[in-house]
């Protein structure tokens, strides 16, 4: 790994695990756009230098070809930090530009897990908030009504999510959405800790929507 001055300084003040997200933050701030060094950081396989790779992406760089690299290369990582690294390129590249959001919009049907889990989880923040102004409400829950019970586990939560923000905020939709998790059992033994909400859609849209009215 041949790093130059300015990428090895960075690397070696990063690649530690006290590391905090909000450090990353701060470190891309400092350093604004620079797509080689991103690169150069991506290209070391670790997680936080990754993290602040993809922080200071060019977006106008990332094209089809881009993001086929990038979701090979995140296929080296444990699922967690997989998904972490995905929905952290989806929220701070893929959903701040027209033409990203574009590639985003047309991997519903994708081979890659990385890409339809990006889909769906964009889905979702396009409700968050109560933004229920969206046109494709009928096709997704039809989608998800077919497809989720055999979907990969990292596609499955989006999809699972993107239920329950429709559930929460869209009350002509929210017993479909309390059904899809009663006739999926999807997370209905998971242990959250106090404080949070779970997946499970009855229980999540119960509490959630409670929140709004």
């Amino acid at each position: 790994m041949n790093l130059s001055q300015k990428a090895s300084r960075i690397y070696t003040q990063i690649d530690k695990s006290n590391i905090k997200f909000g450090d990353l933050r701060k470190i891309a701030n400092d350093i604004k756009k620079d797509h080689e060094l991103a690169l150069e950081l991506w290209s070391t396989g670790k997680f936080f230098p990754r993290q602040l790779a993809i922080l200071i992406m060019d977006k106008k760089l990332i094209k089809q070809e881009f993001v086929d690299k990038i979701d090979r290369d995140m296929q080296n990582h444990d699922m967690d930090e997989r998904n972490q690294l995905t929905d952290w390129f989806m929220a701070n590249q893929l959903s701040k530009d027209k033409n990203t959001i574009a590639l985003i919009e047309s991997w519903k049907k994708s081979s890659s897990v990385m890409q339809r889990r990006i889909f769906w989880y964009h889905q979702a923040r396009l409700r968050w908030m109560g933004n229920t102004n969206q046109s494709n409400t009928e096709e997704l829950l039809t989608s998800i009504e077919k497809n989720i019970a055999n979907e990969q586990p990292e596609v499955q939560w989006a999809m699972n999510y993107t239920a329950g923000q429709i559930g929460k905020w869209q009350e002509k939709y929210r017993a479909r959405c309390i059904s899809i998790g009663e006739e999926t059992g999807l997370y209905r033994d998971e242990v959250v800790a106090k404080n949070c909400t779970p997946s499970y859609l009855p229980e999540f849209i119960r509490i959630e929507a409670a929140k709004v009215r």
